[in-house]
Parts: structure tokens; C-alpha cells; sequence
């Protein structure tokens, strides 16, 4: 196995695993509205989740672990794509945050501002900031 196979390989995986820890938050709720569909329609084009590893996943979810990026700013990322999710049917139930809370804990942010994070993210998304902005204030949150 080549070095570049060995990237792509774990590339792959982790979006595998990226794209199952949303659709465990999109299907959470036990339904899938049309909006969580096609906002993992866009998601699977965007992590290259081809057609079978979409289904396969949408049928087990639980099946890839959630691998934490390294970098601060890859973890925001991975949280608006996450919180996005929660925040699709614009419902957000106490099983969405506890749900989205794990997942934050999962990438990495202490437990210790975790519910801060959470709340400032979801605040962000009532707003409708596009992943950029998000980044941006998550990252000068406490200036």
C-alpha cells in the first residue's frame, strides 16, 4: 500500500465516521425530515460518502467511531456540520442537545465549557452564519 493510499484510506474513514455521527443526530429524534435528508444528501457529496456507504450507513450508523480531528479549527468545522444537523427541523429537544453534548465531548472540547460551546454554537445557527462566521466567532468567543 502506497503513502497516498494509506491518506485517502484514512481520509475516507474519517468522513465515514463524521457522516455516521450526524446521521445518529439526525435520526435521534426517530424520524428523518425532508430537510435532514437533504441537508445528508449534500453532506455524503461533500465527505465523498459514496451511494452504498450512505445506505450502509444510514442503516447502521453506530458501525464507525467518531475520529476527532487534530486541529481546533477541524473540530468547529465538525461541529457546525453537527449542530447544523440538531438544528435542521429547528425543534431542538432535550435528546438533540444531550446528543449534540456527547458529540462535542467525542471531538474533543472539555466537559468543563462543553454546554457553553454548545449553547454559542446553537445561537450562532439562529442567526444562519454560514461555516466560516461560524468559525470565526467560535474561535474569538472569549475576546
Amino acid at each position: 500500500m502506497s503513502f497516498s493510499d494509506l491518506f485517502d484510506s484514512e481520509f475516507k474513514s474519517r468522513n465515514k465516521g463524521h457522516f455516521s455521527a450526524i446521521v445518529r443526530v439526525a435520526t435521534a429524534d426517530g424520524e428523518l425530515s425532508s430537510e435532514e435528508k437533504e441537508f445528508l444528501d449534500k453532506l455524503a457529496v461533500r465527505l465523498e460518502i459514496s451511494q452504498a456507504e450512505y445506505e450502509e450507513i444510514l442503516e447502521n450508523p453506530l458501525k464507525y467511531p467518531i475520529n476527532p480531528p487534530y486541529l481546533y479549527t477541524q473540530r468547529l468545522e465538525r461541529l457546525y456540520d453537527l449542530s447544523r444537523m440538531v438544528y435542521a427541523d429547528h425543534i431542538l429537544g432535550p435528546k438533540q442537545h444531550e446528543i449534540l453534548v456527547k458529540f462535542a465531548l467525542a471531538l474533543g472540547f472539555t466537559p468543563s465549557n462543553v454546554h457553553y460551546i454548545i449553547d454559542k454554537a446553537l445561537s450562532l445557527l439562529v442567526l444562519n452564519v454560514d461555516l466560516d462566521t461560524f468559525v470565526y466567532e467560535m474561535r474569538n468567543m472569549n475576546r
